[in-house]
């Protein structure tokens, strides 16, 4: 009977697991979330601050009407580094791992629950997703870590886009807005993060699981090396953040409106001033050249970590 067992198990792709009922598997349930969380959680860290300078920039063009080009973007990393030093090329990266840490935790650990929760609802028991509940698993997994960490988003923000002296620290940010601004505006631009957050979540891990897939299918191969699995996360990179980025701009502007100078607005009028004063292409889309650099660094970064700390997790279970 076991060596049945093994044999009805050993064609499964790695994303997949089969049923389990019995107690000790409940005992395993809790294992796979523990080491999901600490897997997405160092993914996260390590993958975010790989690309802080580049990131902070970006936020800087992002909330500003100056235009953005490759050259203004280098001239601002290196006079910041003249005056402020090296390490202020990673302000506000603090704030960043406070937010990101639990955010990239909560994604990944999501994800894996969404997959099995819909593998069971759909039939796919112990197999991989198909296309739709592959996207909506991912979708479903940005939300959810979205709408937990969002005021650690808006914190971060802040800080990146100040000189030090208006905030000292994270906590002195969180007072700062409360006292001065209302609660409220911890999670103002919410509703812009959220309607990126489906399609940026949703295209990057379905495009990095069906290449993962696509992968198993053609190559014969059950595990991708770490290097295919830096191209896939660039891939997915590419594709989640292209297509969300209109809306990564509208929430940054929205998210430090009380300190830039611009009116605190809805998303269609912060869309709209945009366009009218920068244009709908240079506007919208400012940036997103950088984030074509950064941004399939730091998912291929992500994924990658993701995966081989699952894999090593499982081997020091086994």
């Amino acid at each position: 009977m076991g060596n049945g067992v093994k044999a009805a198990t050993a064609h499964l792709p790695e994303d997949a697991e089969p049923a389990r009922h019995s107690p000790v598997s409940k005992k395993g349930d809790r294992h796979d979330v523990l080491s999901s969380l600490l897997s997405g959680a160092l993914a996260g860290a390590l993958a975010k601050t790989a690309v802080a300078p580049l990131d902070r920039t970006k936020i800087i063009f992002q909330v500003s009407s100056k235009r953005f080009s490759a050259k203004e973007a280098f001239r601002l990393l290196y006079f910041t580094y003249l005056n402020e030093g090296f390490f202020s090329l990673w302000r506000g990266n603090s704030a960043t791992m406070v937010r990101v840490v639990p955010y990239a935790a909560i994604q990944f650990s999501a994800h894996e629950e969404y997959k099995r929760v819909l593998g069971h609802y759909y039939g796919f028991y112990g197999e991989a997703l198909p296309p739709w509940p592959r996207l909506l698993a991912g979708a479903l997994a940005g939300t959810t870590a979205a709408s937990l960490t969002y005021p650690l988003d808006l914190v971060r923000a802040r800080m990146a886009v100040t000189p030090k002296e208006m905030y000292s620290n994270i906590f002195h940010v969180f007072i700062r807005i409360s006292r001065e601004e209302g609660l409220q505006t911890l999670y103002h631009g919410f509703t812009p993060t959220l309607l990126g957050v489906i399609p940026y979540a949703g295209l990057s891990f379905f495009t990095y699981e069906t290449l993962k897939s696509l992968h198993r299918e053609y190559s014969g191969h059950r595990q991708p090396y770490p290097f295919e699995r830096m191209i896939f996360g660039a891939c997915a990179g590419i594709i989640g953040q292209s297509a969300s980025y209109p809306l990564d701009v509208v929430r940054r502007r929205m998210q430090t409106a009380g300190v830039t100078g611009y009116p605190r607005t809805s998303i269609v009028r912060t869309m709209v001033t945009i366009v009218r004063e920068e244009g709908a292409v240079r506007g919208l889309y400012k940036g997103l050249s950088m984030n074509w650099l950064k941004g399939p660094i730091a998912v291929g970064i992500s994924f990658t970590t993701f995966d081989l700390m699952q894999i090593l997790l499982k081997r020091l279970q086994g």
